[in-house]
């Protein structure tokens, strides 16, 4: 199949030219002209959800808090807030928000009660902040964030922050744009020289790079489709360019060298690209399925920003292997002999794998004595896995120079009570919220046993605002409230504003604040004594707040992640098989898989967690996101396939024709180190570009996918796969009858095995000594 098709594109190369350049325009024209809005929105419906969810239903006219809202952070060196210079200077500086028609209103300390005004003040009394709401939904006020932004302007002695959500959510999206920028500007460059260098001849060197870029356009133009219809992740685009670049390159390198290998051995150019699609052509289609099969682990994540970076991601790999298939070929039919035109000195031998097959050779001789110290070295390298910490990432992952981090950190640190947290307790009455005297006493009691959780400093509601108040008094005034909501006036403003805050047709809500971050240990054994405590008779008791969501999201991801890890390792399995026709083979690839991402996590706790190399790095240690290890997990699973596939294939071929497993390792690591040795460098040269990011998700990605190729393309294989195959033996290509005569049937468009050669599992003479 692969054979007719390089066939098929040398006598019609200009048509199969034309409908990839075509196809590229289609794609381009159509995604960048109908681009949807990239965001993260979660749609998964877990308890925390739901209980805001119904607050927002409940309390209409409340303000959503992470909405279209953001804060100015007004400071001085001289002024006191209480000062009327200060106001003046604040007022001037606000002038222009307030008289901008997107903007729905501005809250600052001189519009609230004096109980009120102390929790937007400043310990030192000269810092304060303005609440900003604006008009539209989150998503539109992004796109024009900035120009409000932009018109806030120190004056009057004031140094301004603009924070808040709004303001995290755009520097999110200006660092991803400029991270990417950056890693585009420093891949594409070292891509280039090292392809040079594998190559010899800078014509060949061109090829690899102008298929990546081909397949990334198409992938970004894809995925920016893509979120006109769906949510789809502002990282995706991040994603999509990483590994878009790493495997369309890889590809197009494993075919441009293949070619160049059958037009040394002086075939025509008509039967090295024959050759060339029935070889590494297959190999690239299957190397693109095992990466697509990992990023389709991302799938299993129903709701969540992953499942759009693994549908993008499984996009982008589609073009490569397409433009692979198509686009490539049709370029080397037309270069011929040219594909090795404009030398590069001393470099570009074509085949020379001398040291890769002396060091598989070397370590076939003493295998246990490899293998052992090897795999103790992969787990020292993992063990620091074992104490990883996880926690949602917030503005803490943007860089510490990021305006809005720096006012929020400022915040956190100067004003009175940033540093508590608060869990919204949602009690839920579905067939609705009758205040008779029975009730309001067991919301009251309700109350009382919520103060006695651990690490509760008071709880705010309507039954629990005064401690000098009983059931009685609460009782009267709940009645009298119900009857006539006016008689709330004769109450202290914080009252009334709890009253209205936490009393509506259906439910009860209790604000219970904690001094503990959201983060922490003590935050979570909170959280786990609100939802363990007994519900109010009647009612259906819903927990939100950022530690709820935070813990409710960490379970989801552990919830679903044994599926979409069977998933990627059972369809892998099952690809790998299909491929070389072993059942041993496929497990050897699997669990060599699982070692080294396994290294690559450890690396990423050492570094990212454990704050090794933060300074370097410009980043603030801190605990693992935990869809970073998802994300690695479903790409290094995937892209260290494409590493065995390579290396597979290779020593398939060698022993479909000689029967002989040692001289098969040997050679195919001679034909195919030199390669992936190539391919990884440039892989990884991609990958830390990435990690020069300044947003952490992108950079603990970066560099820890980085790690995981950087270990699999030496450790894996040039010691743990030719030690594993020796002693393994002739076991390598074994397979159940039934198993071996179904694959040798079914083929997948392999080239047929040279007559009375022996096959995978059948016939296969003894394996000879290594001397």
């Amino acid at each position: 199949m692969f054979a007719a098709w390089g066939r098929f594109v040398f006598h019609r190369k200009w048509w199969v030219l034309a409908a990839s350049v075509l196809l590229l325009g289609a794609i381009a024209g159509v995604g960048f002209s109908l681009q949807g809005q990239l965001n993260n929105t979660t749609h998964v419906h877990f308890e925390s959800q739901r209980a805001s969810d119904l607050l927002n239903s409940q309390f209409p006219k409340v303000p959503d808090a992470g909405g279209s809202s953001f804060e100015i952070l007004f400071t001085s060196s001289k002024l006191s807030v209480s000062d009327p210079a200060y106001k003046a200077a604040m007022e001037k500086i606000l002038q222009p928000l307030r008289s901008d028609s997107r903007v729905k209103d501005i809250q600052t300390v001189y519009d609230l009660p004096a109980s009120k005004a102390t929790s937007v003040t400043s310990r030192n009394g000269k810092e304060t902040l303005a609440f900003v709401n604006i008009k539209d939904s989150r998503n539109k006020a992004r796109t024009y964030f900035s120009e409000i932004r932009d018109k806030v302007k120190p004056s009057g002695g004031l140094q301004t922050y603009v924070t808040g959500g709004l303001a995290i959510n755009s520097d999110f999206d200006t660092y991803l744009a400029d991270d990417l920028q950056r890693a585009e500007l420093a891949s594409i460059p070292f891509s280039i020289l090292f392809l040079a260098l594998v190559f010899g001849t800078l014509i060949a060197a061109l090829l690899p790079v102008g298929v990546g870029g081909a397949a990334v356009v198409a992938g970004v133009a894809g995925t920016l489709l893509l979120a006109r219809f769906t949510d789809v992740s502002t990282y995706a685009i991040n994603i999509v360019t990483l590994v878009g670049l790493g495997v369309a390159i890889d590809y197009s390198l494993l075919i441009v060298n293949r070619f160049r290998e059958e037009l040394l051995a002086g075939k025509s150019t008509e039967a090295a690209l024959e050759t060339s699609m029935a070889t590494a052509g297959r190999a690239v289609t299957f190397s693109g399925i095992t990466v697509a099969i990992g990023l389709a682990g991302m799938l299993f994540y129903p709701g969540t920003f992953l499942v759009s970076m693994g549908v993008a991601g499984s996009i982008v790999v589609a073009m490569a292997v397409i433009f692979g298939l198509t686009l490539l070929p049709s370029l080397l039919t037309l270069a011929g002999g040219a594909v090795n035109r404009i030398r590069v000195p001393w470099f570009g031998n074509v085949g020379s794998g001398g040291f890769w097959k002396s060091m598989a050779a070397w370590v076939m001789k003493r295998p246990l004595l490899v293998l052992l110290p090897t795999l103790g070295v992969i787990l020292l390298a993992a063990s620091p896995f074992l104490q990883i910490k996880v926690a949602n990432g917030d503005e803490h992952m943007l860089p510490p120079q990021a305006g809005s981090r720096v006012g929020g950190d400022l915040l956190a640190k100067n004003f009175p009570g940033q540093d508590q947290n608060t869990f919204a307790v949602v009690a839920n009455y579905r067939d609705g919220l009758s205040l008779s005297n029975d009730r309001v006493d067991q919301l009251y009691d309700y109350g009382q046993q919520l103060k006695k959780a651990p690490n509760v400093i008071r709880v705010d509601s309507a039954v629990t605002f005064s401690a000098d108040l009983g059931k009685a008094q609460y009782e009267a005034l709940l009645a009298a409230y119900k009857a006539n909501p006016a008689s709330a006036a004769a109450l202290p403003a914080d009252a009334q504003a709890l009253l209205k805050g936490t009393i509506a047709k259906n439910v009860a809500v209790f604000f219970v604040r904690t001094n503990q971050s959201s983060q922490s240990d003590a935050a979570i054994a909170t959280l786990k004594a609100i939802r363990g405590s007994a519900a109010p008779p009647g009612a259906e008791v819903l927990v939100t707040g950022s530690t709820a969501f935070n813990q409710d999201f960490i379970n989801l991801i552990l919830q679903d992640s044994p599926v979409a890890i069977a998933f990627v390792i059972l369809v892998t399995y099952l690809v790998l098989f299909l491929l070389v026709g072993s059942v041993v083979l496929p497990l050897k690839a699997v669990l060599t898989n699982l070692l080294s991402i396994s290294a690559s996590f450890g690396v990423l706790v050492f570094v990212f967690q454990q704050g090794h190399l933060s300074g370097l790095l410009n980043f603030t240690p801190q605990s693992i996101d935990p869809t970073v290890p998802v994300i690695m997990f479903c790409i290094v699973f995937g892209l260290s396939m494409d590493y065995e596939v390579m290396l597979l294939t290779r020593i398939q071929e060698v022993y479909r024709k000689t029967g002989d497993n040692a001289l098969a390792v040997a050679e195919g690591l001679e034909k195919s180190g030199r390669i992936i040795s190539g391919a990884a460098a440039i892989m990884i040269a991609v990958f830390l570009a990435f990690g020069l990011a300044q947003v952490l998700l992108i950079k603990a990605i970066g560099i820890g996918l980085a790690t995981a190729v950087l270990i699999d393309a030496t450790l894996m294989r040039m010691l743990i796969v030719p030690s594993v195959m020796r002693l393994l033996g002739r076991g390598n290509w074994w397979a159940p009858h039934p198993l071996a005569r179904f694959h040798g049937w079914l083929r997948l468009g392999e080239s047929d095995a040279r007559a009375g050669a022996p096959r995978p599992g059948v016939g296969a003479r003894p394996e000879p000594s290594i001397p």
